[in-house]
């Protein structure tokens, strides 16, 4: 059973992009900077402009309002956007043990956003896509600022998350070697489309 089915996808001026994910797989991309993987998870989010089909679950993207579609659809770009002063109010809800496993407790909640190191910020972005419990989740780099020991940490909770509500996964990373632990099959982004598999 597929969760995300993207068919002739166009957006900007690359595609057209053919993709399955299964339920609870995880897809992982890599390629060249400035290639247009971001483009490609912001038009999968509905975020940029695009031309093709994307179905969630057998659900067509544009039959499902767009605020609707990005909570199940969950985008981590690389560079994460913060609104309010502090890291509590952008938080619904408050998950001990992802909080914990990725090196924070409650108290985190109170921070001030601006004094957030970008590891942090990083780290508190991916807690907070998850308290939307998105069905899909598309992360753009997201252990780029991270050293190794919270890499680690980063697809520990990320693995946890996949297990207990059967979410799939598109990660986009320029280090093959954490694709080949995270991913059931890697492609390669190169001019505006993804190729074969090279897992």
């Amino acid at each position: 059973m597929y969760r995300l089915v993207i068919e002739n996808l166009c957006f900007h001026t690359m595609g057209p992009i053919n993709l399955k994910v299964a339920v609870s797989e995880c897809i992982g991309i890599t390629g060249p900077s400035g290639a247009g993987k971001t483009l490609f998870l912001r038009a999968v989010a509905d975020i940029d402009q695009h031309t093709g089909e994307i179905f969630l679950d057998g659900v067509e993207s544009n039959k499902i309002p767009g605020p609707k579609w990005r909570k199940k659809v969950g985008l981590l770009l690389s560079e994460s956007y913060w609104w309010f002063d502090t890291v509590g109010e952008h938080f619904k809800s408050f998950d001990a043990r992802w909080f914990e496993i990725l090196g924070f407790n409650s108290s985190a909640l109170k921070w001030n956003v601006r004094r957030l190191s970008s590891g942090e910020r990083q780290r508190l972005a991916l807690l907070r896509l998850l308290v939307n419990r998105p069905r899909v989740l598309l992360l753009d780099e997201p252990t780029a600022n991270l050293d190794s020991e919270n890499s680690i940490k980063v697809e520990k909770v990320v693995k946890s998350y996949m297990l207990e509500t059967e979410s799939s996964l598109i990660w986009i990373s320029h280090d093959t070697e954490q694709l080949k632990r995270v991913s059931s099959r890697y492609f390669n982004f190169k001019d505006g489309k993804i190729t074969d598999s090279i897992s």
